[in-house]
């Protein structure tokens, strides 16, 4: 049986996200100070966005801005993974690090994109 969601903070992808923001801010806790306002402050930017964003879109009251808002999270999540890559290219963190979480949420707001555009707004 599936779960009532009531608010945005029951949708599954927003809960993946947000872990993914607080992995994301742990990982970016360790880099050098130099990389402050370089590489941790747009990583941290751009994987707060993505909850976000969720949040936002679910607490309108249309179909089509819910699905405006799930792309523009969907664009932050591209954006953080090219951060994601970008720092592992230059030695700030493992391979793969974040990886796993990041494919997670990709498919997972892919989902509810193409769910929306068959059913009524929550």
């Amino acid at each position: 049986m599936q779960k009532l969601i009531k608010t945005y903070q029951d949708l599954i992808v927003w809960q993946r996200s947000m872990d993914l923001a607080v992995e994301c801010y742990n990982m970016t806790a360790s880099f050098p100070k130099n990389e402050l306002y370089g590489l941790v402050s747009q990583i941290n930017r751009s994987c707060a966005s993505i909850p976000a964003n969720i949040a936002e879109g679910h607490g309108r009251g249309s179909r089509k801005e819910y699905v405006q808002f799930l792309w523009i999270a969907h664009g932050s999540l591209c954006e953080l993974e090219t951060h994601v890559l970008l720092s592992e290219r230059v030695g700030l963190m493992e391979k793969g690090q974040a990886q796993r979480l990041l494919q997670s949420c990709m498919k997972m707001l892919r989902a509810p994109i193409g769910q929306l555009a068959k059913t009524p707004h929550p």
